[in-house]
């Protein structure tokens, strides 16, 4: 399928302006652009409640839907930004438009990031603040039950860690995954890396050098830069898992979606066409974004 107008639109500008590299930006640079890049994201959603807390020292932004009262389904974010960039500003609307449509808490987590802190601070920060907020279910009016963790990019792969460290430790599981072009193999070896790594804004060196500045001591293979090759996801809650037609990343999610199944996971995936990595941002130009968030939310709220 050809690329969405809109998207085609800013493809072709990137294209003109000869394909910048990531690497030629300071990561100052990169972040500034990140949080420009936000007013693609359409109307800021105002139908909710936001607060940000510190819990056991992890800072949190959380979501509630207007007059929410009680224990709710909750979602615990992790942003994207290629584990150099985004956080509670990038990520605002569309956390709010995921708390409205969802009827659910959104809860972000500011994890440190590259290349200031380096590997395993923002995984480690993950996992801290996902036992904090369920040891805390009660007093932040959270079901414990019901809990699920999500993330895009950079924050789909985090997402999956912490889910892999909470089994291994065995205190608890969330409910579900909901992966959102997750970032899962740090050798870039895939077909659509090829495909897709060169002309669609969000290239192999933007991913590549996000894993580079926060794991420049770690083997491309271990089992947390690729959690694509881990052999342990038995014991997983489902998980869903969405990709993008013209991602560099669009094999690897889709890889681990057979990855779980032969491991007995119970995984669905879904690719949405015309988009690119990033798109989930989009809502303001992208008839897939609104539609991926539709989804993402009910599929959220249905938790069990």
């Amino acid at each position: 399928m050809s690329l969405e107008p809109a998207i085609a639109g800013l493809v072709d500008e990137f294209i003109a302006s000869g394909r910048p590299s990531s690497r030629q930006q300071t990561f100052a640079e990169r972040r500034t652009g990140y949080i420009a890049s936000t007013i693609l994201a359409g109307e800021t959603e105002t139908r909710v409640d936001v607060k940000d807390i510190s819990l056991d020292g992890c800072t949190l932004r959380i979501f509630s839907p207007l007059n929410a009262t009680g224990s709710l389904p909750a979602v615990i974010y992790y942003h994207g930004g290629c584990f150099v960039s985004g956080g509670f500003e990038t990520h605002d609307n569309q956390l709010r438009q995921l708390c409205y449509y969802s009827g659910c808490r959104v809860i972000a987590v500011q994890y440190r990031v590259a290349p200031e802190h380096t590997y395993p601070a923002a995984h480690d920060d993950a996992e801290r603040a996902a036992d904090a907020i369920w040891k805390a279910a009660d007093q932040l009016e959270v079901n414990r039950e019901r809990i699920t963790l999500a993330g895009d990019s950079a924050g789909g792969h985090i997402a999956l860690v912490t889910a892999l460290r909470l089994k291994s430790a065995g205190n608890w599981l969330p409910a579900r995954l909901m992966l959102i072009y997750p970032m899962l193999d740090a050798t870039a070896e895939s077909v659509s890396y090829q495909e897709n790594g060169y002309d669609y804004i969000i290239t192999r060196d933007t991913l590549l050098s996000g894993y580079e500045a926060y794991m420049p001591d770690l083997d491309s293979m271990d089992d947390e830069a690729s959690p694509l090759f881990r052999e342990d996801f038995a014991g997983l809650p489902p998980v869903h898992i969405i990709t993008a037609e013209y991602d560099p990343l669009r094999n690897e999610g889709e890889v681990l979606h057979e990855c779980l199944m032969d491991q007995g996971v119970e995984s669905t995936c879904q690719r949405y066409l015309g988009v690119i990595h990033g798109f989930f941002q989009l809502g303001g130009i992208s008839q897939a974004a609104r539609d991926a968030m539709r989804d993402v939310a009910w599929r959220v709220g249905q938790a069990r």
